[in-house]
């Protein structure tokens, strides 16, 4: 879709905005228009300041400097209620419902239908969820709990909680990280529809191919600066990766040829019933091996089985030859194994906590010094690996909640490398990460791989299973239906064998 002549003033902008937090200068003299029919994306690195943007415009921030201007006027959102209120609806990063209500009370809290007895008319809200996730073409029952969705189905609630409120302007902060390829299509068609209806659409993904697809203009920020505002046509990804990082980035894929080394990990017909049945397969020293699939096939199911998380039924995993028992994480750390988690904030960090201390949670007892934690000897470890990962921070003793994505990413990732496993197993290693973060994390793996380091890695992002994997193993419905060496592996065939169609057997 051409991108609308702006004779109109825009629905929403910010024009020379900056924003601080303390000595950190979050946004410098930022402007960005949003006009009504049109996909605007947002693009930068971590820390680019996008977050703040945002905030900003959500009614969370409000400016140090400059303005926000609503249809051509200026406003002052004097908190979210404010925002809302004007038609702005945010979609974060990360979602935010309430774990112990039901999927509908989540998307009509505070604005609940009502009887003529004032009671909350349940019949009706569940109907209108019901015609919500319709229009998004998505089974979920509106009675179901929030608790225990999957990251995608969490973030469907959100987008679709956006949409009930008829929003003019409609922000979404990486609201694909979590969807498979079939989701994304599916939300794209959404989007396209509300734009046509005439909403401004703000949207924010690292997946550069994604605001290629959708998007008519792009702003680039870095450091909190605005760069540029510009059609996306005409545009390449080598310019707009360029205009984010101010460099010229080296490969996203750094993958290393290596020679596998013995079988560090050999899962034999591992079943849990009810969600992955008679899985067996090998990752050897000095292997990347992808575990794709559509999001429910069961990959992480499988991963946190491996780990003990959670307690298998049949089948056997081992470990260098040593045989694991069942639901014990402590047995399989002291085998070798470590896993980053698919929801870091949830499962990877403690994120009140600081940064040093996430980084010791796995080495306690290494750091005793009589009955206490010595500190030296953890800040030592920190402070060396914050520097091999080439971690952004301030001080080693802030909240781990303060680094940006992609910095959280390292310090899990340096939480597991500490213990010197012999198998890593990666889940989802970079989502909501930036491209310049996502090449170092790629390097990161490719580098253990060559130091003889085991890789079982997880994930939904086709291009980053294809450029990193030694192996590619397909999921499908809690089966593994295929086994394709890197040389053969495609996106159409991993696809096929994902959806159920053509792959290639098993071994």
């Amino acid at each position: 879709m051409s991108t609308p002549a702006p004779s109109a003033p825009p629905t929403l902008a910010l024009v020379n905005v900056s924003r601080s937090f303390g000595a950190v200068r979050a946004l410098q003299g930022v402007t960005l228009e949003l006009y009504a029919g049109e996909v605007h994306a947002l693009a930068g690195e971590n820390g680019a300041g996008k977050s703040t943007v945002v905030k900003t415009f959500a009614g969370v921030h409000r400016p140090d400097a400059g303005e926000i201007l609503l249809d051509g006027e200026p406003v002052v959102f004097h908190g979210p209620a404010d925002a809302q209120h004007a038609g702005v609806a945010v979609i974060y990063q990360e979602p935010t419902l309430f774990p112990d209500l039901s999927v509908a009370e989540n998307i009509f809290m505070g604005r609940q239908p009502r009887t003529s007895l004032r009671r909350i008319d349940r019949r009706a809200m569940h109907a209108e969820t019901a015609e919500l996730f319709k229009r998004l073409r998505v089974a979920l029952d509106p009675q179901q709990p929030a608790r225990g969705l999957s990251i995608a189905d969490q973030q469907v609630v959100e987008i679709a909680k956006a949409i009930s409120r008829d929003a003019r302007v409609l922000i979404m902060d990486e609201p694909t990280a979590a969807l498979t390829g079939q989701e994304v299509a599916r939300l794209f068609a959404v989007t396209r529809n509300l734009q046509e209806q005439g909403c401004a659409v703000l949207f924010i993904s690292h997946r550069l191919e994604e605001i290629f697809q959708l998007c008519q203009r792009v702003t680039t920020l870095r450091d909190g600066a605005w760069i540029s505002s510009e059609p996306v046509a005409g545009l390449g990804p080598d310019d707009l990766v360029h205009r984010m990082v101010g460099r010229e980035l080296e490969a996203l894929y750094p993958k290393q040829d290596v020679t596998p080394g013995d079988v560090a990990l050999k899962v034999s017909r591992l079943t849990r019933e009810g969600v992955f049945t008679d899985v067996s397969f090998e990752v050897r020293r000095g292997e990347i091996v992808a575990l794709a699939g559509l999001v429910g096939a069961g990959r992480s199911e499988v991963a946190r089985a491996i780990f003990g998380v959670d307690r298998w039924d049949a089948g056997d995993v081992e470990v260098d030859g040593r045989r694991l028992p069942p639901a014990s994480p402590t047995a399989a750390m002291s085998a070798g194994l470590g896993l980053v988690p698919e929801d870091r904030r949830q499962q990877g960090l403690v994120m009140n906590m600081s940064i040093e201390r996430n980084m010791g949670l796995t080495q306690l007892r290494s750091m005793r010094r009589g009955p206490l934690i010595s500190r030296r000897v953890e800040r030592d470890r920190a402070r060396d690996w914050a520097v091999r990962l080439q971690l952004k921070y301030a001080r080693l003793t802030d909240a781990v909640g303060v680094l940006s994505g992609g910095n959280q990413q390292k310090v899990v990732l340096a939480k597991w490398l500490a213990t010197e496993p012999t198998v890593l197993i990666v889940d989802e290693p970079t989502r909501g990460i930036d491209v310049g973060t996502k090449a170092e994390v790629h390097r990161l793996l490719s580098d253990l791989a060559a130091q003889d380091l085991a890789v079982l890695m997880i994930s939904s992002d086709l291009p980053e299973v294809l450029g990193m994997a030694d192996r590619v193993l397909v999921m499908h419905e809690g089966r593994l239906v295929a086994d394709i060496p890197r040389a053969e592996a495609t996106e159409a065939g991993v696809m096929a064998a994902a959806t159920g169609q053509n792959g290639k057997a098993a071994a």
